[in-house]
Parts: structure tokens; sequence; C-alpha cells
């Protein structure tokens, strides 16, 4: 990394520290750790919708439904353990974002926790928003392959959609980016981008099954908190 770049990254960060829309807090924090407590958020859509070969939920849905549970009835957020692949794509999201700003001459605005603004306990966290109508998702593959297969593919993983038009739901916004990057790679390997637009029937569908979702989580909740 040149040291232009990491004085960019750099004031970057400073910039999200500073200037973050909605929530109270950059994600990652503390604060922003707290609010999104108790909520299905939008990285999490994926677990609530996905299914098995038979059409059935997955194991995912019912652990993600208990983690909710428990964060609603302490007030706290659920201790998370952050693989080495986690870590990597957080530790490359402002690069990232520096490369699309460069790219693009758009400019990202921080984005903390957003609550929908229906729907109770359902909110997202886009990685940056984009003027009125955009928002920006960042990836960045532990291994090398899976960018490439991206790239060859030429399209977002299905593996991101929810999360994708899942923001879009909760922030009203009309299209996100979807980007992937990779520093170990050479231009223009390194970097994929994509303009994915709203999808309403795919939202509708989604949405439908993620309050479903929210509302279970809000059952157990009454029922343990009824006197014993």
């Amino acid at each position: 990394m040149t040291p232009e770049m990491e004085a960019l990254i750099n004031r970057a960060q400073a910039r999200s520290d500073d200037e973050t829309h909605e929530g109270q807090g950059p994600q990652g924090s503390a604060a922003w750790l707290f609010e999104r407590a108790g909520y299905v958020t939008a990285s999490r859509f994926e677990d609530v919708i996905a299914k098995t070969k038979a059409g059935k939920p997955t194991a995912a849905r019912e652990t993600y439904k208990w983690e909710l549970v428990i964060e609603r009835l302490t007030g706290s957020p659920s201790d998370h353990w952050t693989s080495t692949a986690m870590q990597w794509g957080s530790d490359n999201e402002q690069a990232s974002k520096m490369i699309f700003e460069a790219a693009t001459g758009a400019i990202l605005e921080p984005c903390g926790f957003v609550k929908h603004p229906a729907e109770k306990w359902i909110g997202a966290s886009p990685d940056a928003l984009i003027d009125d109508d955009g928002g920006f998702e960042s990836k960045s593959p532990f291994n090398s392959r899976y960018q490439l297969e991206t790239i060859i593919a030429g399209a977002m993983p299905d593996e991101h959609k929810a999360q994708v038009q899942g923001g879009m739901w909760v922030t009203g916004r009309k299209y996100w980016i979807f980007q992937s990057y990779d520093p170990r790679l050479p231009a223009p390997l390194n970097c994929f981008r994509q303009r994915i637009e709203r999808d309403d029937a795919y939202i509708a569908a989604m949405a439908a099954e993620v309050i479903v979702f929210a509302q279970e989580v809000e059952f157990l909740v009454a029922k343990l908190s009824e006197p014993v």
C-alpha cells in the first residue's frame, strides 16, 4: 500500500467516525452494536429466508432467532466470533471505498444502523450511502478464487442478494453498488463492481418472511417475559 493510499484511508476512517449517517455510531463501535441488538438485520436476512433442499428452514434460522431473543431479553449484543475471513473483509473495507470513490467520482456517505420506518425490530447497516437513492456494499473474499469466479460470472454472488435487496427495503433506496475487492490481485482483477437495481417483487417475498420471523422473536420474548 502506498503512503498516499494509506493517508486516504486514514482520512476516510476519520470521516466515518465523525459523519455517520443515521444511527448513533459507526459500524463496529460499541454504540452501533447496542443499537442493533435484538434487531433482524439485513446482513442476516439470508439466514432467515434460506431453505434446505427439502424446502425447510435451515438450522441457521433457528439459531439466529434465539440469538435475537437473548439480545432482546438482556438488552446487550451477543458475543460474536470474528473469523479470519470476516476480519479480512473488515480490514479492507476502507481501501475498497477509496478505490470506488477514485474510480467513479461518487462520494460515499458513512452510515450507521438504519431502522425500518414501518416494521418494528428490523434494520440494516449499509456500508455507505450514495446521494439520495443509492447504497454501497463492499466484500473482500478471503480466498482469491471467489473474486475470480465473481469476475467470470459477471455478477454479484447470490448469497449477497438478500443483504443488498434488504438494504434497499429498509432504506427505501432505488439501487445498490456491490463491489468485491481483493488487494492481492493485480488491476483490474482486484475490483469487481456492479450496480444492482431494486427488485420490488423479490423484496416483497423476502419482507414477508422477515416480518414473520420478527414476529416469532416477539412472541418468544413476550412469552419469556411473563411472570413465572
